[in-house]
């Protein structure tokens, strides 16, 4: 599922916002808003007037006095006594002392909080990555690990794990998609039948199997399989329920697979849920062909009905996966390669 429209951080400019209408970002952008401690991103604070004060061990400040001030207190104007033009230039550097010394003591006094501590003084400026986000900011996308290949643009490359995926008709890279390990969505998308939010009619997702000691393909497919479907129809990242919740599922297959040529399982089921057609979801487990060989978590999400991908394309995808670099290696529901426990 996708983010509600809304503003975010900008991912091209993370000291802007920029409006996501719900499936695709636009080209309006706009300063953060103030999150409620300290002044605006980008608006200097409000400055105080300077007040000269005398540090200890400094001799107090005095005001900067013009002739005519002076010739009312010492008689030191034209003709008010010795020293004449010495005089004047001697009380001139005296005063521009005088003048450096209290803007000193000002810019002192203003890195002074009100308890009389010095502190650090940082100019306005954009906002970094370590500023608190707003409320309302959720994680920027990020890089998915789906890349095309250069060699086919009609094969994605799961760098992370390793192996490549063919992209049929009607499927596209991911694009705006909240989870960073999806490998390919269908192309367009919808209003969920429940709340309005942004669906998708198919997606494809691959992960490593990290949270498990568990290694057996069969029994991770099966541990998984619950999972797929409520993250799918049942509630999605940020707790709504696109499509009403699950109302019940049914197992429609499942069994030994070839992916990549290495022994996997697949368990597959068919979801009704409370609004909308409902769907189809399967996971599938196998060895990588690199590393250590973690097991593989791929995930299927169909949905039914006429606007939904065709189930033929889970095996078409299936059949397609390669280990990277070799165009040759495949598999497919009924390919025996060995046991899959």
């Amino acid at each position: 599922m996708t983010p509600p429209p809304g503003w975010y951080r900008d991912p091209s400019g993370p000291h802007l916002e920029r409006w996501w209408d719900g499936t695709a970002w636009t080209e309006h952008r706009r300063a953060p808003e103030p999150t409620g401690y300290g002044p605006a991103v980008g608006r200097a604070p409000a400055q105080e007037p300077v007040h000269c004060q005398a540090q200890p061990g400094q001799a107090a400040t005095v005001p900067l006095s013009t002739g005519a001030e002076a010739g009312a207190g010492a008689g030191s104007g034209p003709g008010g006594g010795p020293g004449g033009g010495r005089g004047k230039a001697l009380a001139l550097t005296a005063a521009a002392a005088v003048l450096v010394a209290a803007i000193v003591t000002g810019v002192f006094v203003l890195g002074q909080d009100d308890g009389g501590s010095p502190r650090t003084q940082t100019p306005p400026g954009t906002a970094t990555a370590t500023d608190p986000s707003p409320v309302n900011d959720p994680p920027s996308p990020s890089p998915t690990a789906s890349e095309p290949s250069a060699d086919d643009p009609a094969v994605v490359e799961d760098q992370l794990n390793g192996i490549t995926f063919p992209l049929p008709d009607g499927w596209v890279l991911p694009k705006y998609v909240a989870q960073d390990d999806v490998m390919m969505t269908t192309d367009g998308t919808y209003d969920c039948p429940a709340d309005g939010s942004v669906c998708r009619h198919g997606l494809v997702v691959s992960r490593t199997v990290t949270a498990t000691a568990e290694t057996s393909p069969k029994a991770l497919a099966r541990q998984d399989i619950e999972d797929a479907a409520d993250d799918a129809y049942d509630e999605d990242l940020i707790g709504n329920k696109p499509f009403g919740g699950i109302e019940s599922h049914q197992e429609v297959a499942s069994g030994p697979v070839a992916v990549a040529g290495r022994a996997g399982y697949y368990v597959r089921w068919r979801v009704k849920t409370a609004e909308g057609p409902g769907g189809y979801v399967q996971s599938m487990v196998f060895p990588s062909t690199v590393g250590t060989e973690s097991p593989i978590l791929v995930r299927y999400v169909f949905d039914a009905g006429e606007d939904g991908p065709p189930l033929t394309d889970m095996d078409t995808i299936t059949k397609g996966i390669r280990p990277v670099g070799d165009a040759d290696t495949g598999g497919g529901v009924g390919s025996g390669i060995g046991p899959t426990d």
